[in-house]
């Protein structure tokens, strides 16, 4: 079982429950369909950060490189442009200590001494994961202080520039009126807020799309179907979201991509509002319950080979885009991931321009079965850390 009093103060939307989770959630939601996600707006975003990845992509000149630096850089301004308003360059310091605080603490909550930690906690002091893990916290927090203050700062209730000033805004406002839940609208939850969505807003997708270039470079007969059919169909042109319907087979490869990676393997623990029976089982309210999501994307009655990368497991007879009921990488439900609209943008988006510019090898002396599909264990399960080539295409 979690220890919740660790894990909420790392995610206040995705951990937390009861009323303070319930208005957060809401307020998030909301305000991150006010700033487009999964709209145009964010289309543009993604556009634009795509084509400062391609030239650290080029940068290397087809020599090997680690892609866990780049990919993090480029997805995490996303999240940034929607909470804070604005990107960071990829050589400033505090947004690099940001991307890999925020990756180190997903990895670390779901490490082995964290987890000895939530059955016996008083350990705590002596666990050098758990030392690292709350010093990452403490300092994660005091870096969005001050991006919050600098926000604040220039606070103009006639121009809301990003999540941050929703939430400033909405807390004047509550204040005014003396709402009862302006007791929800506090800086411990706007700086947990903020730090949740930055944190799985870069980590999930990013780990997908290193799945993604991994799985291409393992699998070249695969990335050159899929290159073939964006040359034929975009013809050179930038990737838009409305092209995916006329590319059936790389639409398949990213669901499969996501399938086979299982990133979230046992989602997130979740506690029952009431009594209820499953399967012949009482589970009583308050129970911490853990939804195995690999149960269903590796599930042997439903998928034909379900441990094996093949996308045509979402393509029918006719070499189409099939849906899949048991294709549920962002969970289901209520405490369905609330970026799922921007995260399907992104893995797209990113995913196709890549392969549209590149091709993705192993490093010189290294073959395709070499490569390994061993993940690490977290929270999320990452590609071990392996480098790639990334050649230009002619």
């Amino acid at each position: 079982m979690m220890n919740f009093n660790m894990v909420c103060s790392i995610f206040r939307v995705l951990f937390s429950n009861g009323d303070s989770w319930k208005e957060m959630r809401r307020f998030a939601l909301s305000t991150l369909r006010d700033l487009g996600m999964g709209k145009r707006g964010s289309e543009e975003k993604i556009i634009e950060e795509i084509h400062y990845m391609s030239e650290v992509f080029e940068n290397f000149k087809g020599e090997p490189f680690d892609t866990l630096q780049v990919v993090n850089y480029s997805v995490s301004n996303i999240i940034s442009s929607i909470v804070y308003g604005n990107r960071f360059n990829y050589d400033d310091p505090q947004f690099q200590r940001m991307v890999i605080m925020a990756n180190e603490s997903i990895r670390l909550t779901g490490s082995p001494a964290i987890q000895l930690y939530n059955m016996f906690p008083r350990l705590g002091p002596w666990l050098k994961d758990w030392i690292t893990l709350k010093k990452d916290i403490e300092s994660n927090k005091e870096q969005v202080k001050g991006l919050v203050k600098n926000l604040q700062e220039t606070l103009n209730a006639e121009d809301r520039r990003c999540l941050v000033d929703s939430f400033l805004i909405r807390q004047q406002e509550i204040k005014k009126s003396r709402e009862q839940e302006s007791s929800y609208y506090h800086e411990k939850n706007l700086i947990i807020t903020v730090s949740d969505l930055f944190a799985a807003g870069t980590d999930t997708t990013a780990t997908t799309l290193r799945w993604g270039l991994l799985l291409m470079a393992k699998y070249p007969h695969i990335q050159d179907r899929v290159q073939e059919e964006l040359d034929r169909v975009i013809v050179g042109r930038q990737t838009r979201v409305e092209d995916r319907r006329n590319l059936p087979y790389t639409d398949a490869v990213t669901h499969e991509i996501q399938r086979l990676a299982n990133i979230a393997p046992m989602s997130l623990p979740h506690i029952t509002s009431c009594d209820v029976v499953f399967q012949g089982y009482h589970i009583k309210k308050g129970t911490t319950v853990i939804p195995l999501l690999t149960s269903v994307l590796y599930d042997e009655s439903e998928w034909e080979t379900p441990h094996t990368f093949i996308p045509g497991h979402f393509l029918d007879d006719q070499g189409r885009f099939r849906k899949r009921d048991a294709f549920m990488p962002f969970s289901a439900g209520r405490r369905v991931c609330p970026g799922e609209s921007l995260a399907r943008m992104e893995l797209f988006l990113f995913f196709t321009s890549l392969l549209q510019k590149f091709r993705f090898t192993p490093p010189p002396g290294v073959s395709e079965s070499d490569l390994d599909l061993t993940p690490v264990v977290g929270v999320t399960l990452n590609p071990y850390p392996q480098k790639l080539c990334a050649l230009i295409r002619r």
